[in-house]
């Protein structure tokens, strides 16, 4: 018989069976495992981080590659940008789900996403680049 779970994160403080063989360990030897769920929505928010950084790769090379009818010190300022951006996500992907998992298994809140504001801003300075990258 399967034994159900829980809908809330447990806060015990003894590691889960089995935490000495999982990695990363020092994720998985503190509190005890939460529901699943959470830990699968954790896992596709890391996903989702990582398709953000391929895609901010993907159109500043695009940006670069591409002869659009833009200023090219700005095209080349704006595709380098976004290329820094694709870069930089993959640590919010990581540092993201270590973070979130380690508040999941001691039963705390959940943290904000590091790299939300600096994406929001960047892609906000690529699209002024690209905007006066057109008008001049």
């Amino acid at each position: 018989m399967v034994k159900p779970h829980s809908t809330a994160p447990h806060a015990d403080s003894q590691a889960s069976p089995g935490a000495s063989t999982r990695w990363p360990r020092r994720v998985f030897s503190q509190g005890s495992d939460p529901d699943p769920r959470f830990s699968l929505a954790n896992e596709r928010t890391f996903l989702a981080w990582i398709r953000t950084s391929l895609a901010l790769f993907a159109a500043g090379v695009a940006l670069e590659a591409v002869n659009l009818p833009i200023v090219p010190g700005l095209r080349r300022a704006a595709a380098i940008v976004l290329i820094l951006l694709g870069a930089a996500s993959p640590a919010q992907a990581w540092f993201g789900w270590v973070r979130t998992e380690l508040a999941l298994r001691r039963g705390r809140g959940l943290p904000p996403p590091l790299m939300a504001v600096p994406v929001g801003a960047g892609l906000l300075l690529v699209g002024i680049l690209v905007l006066l990258g057109l008008i001049l």
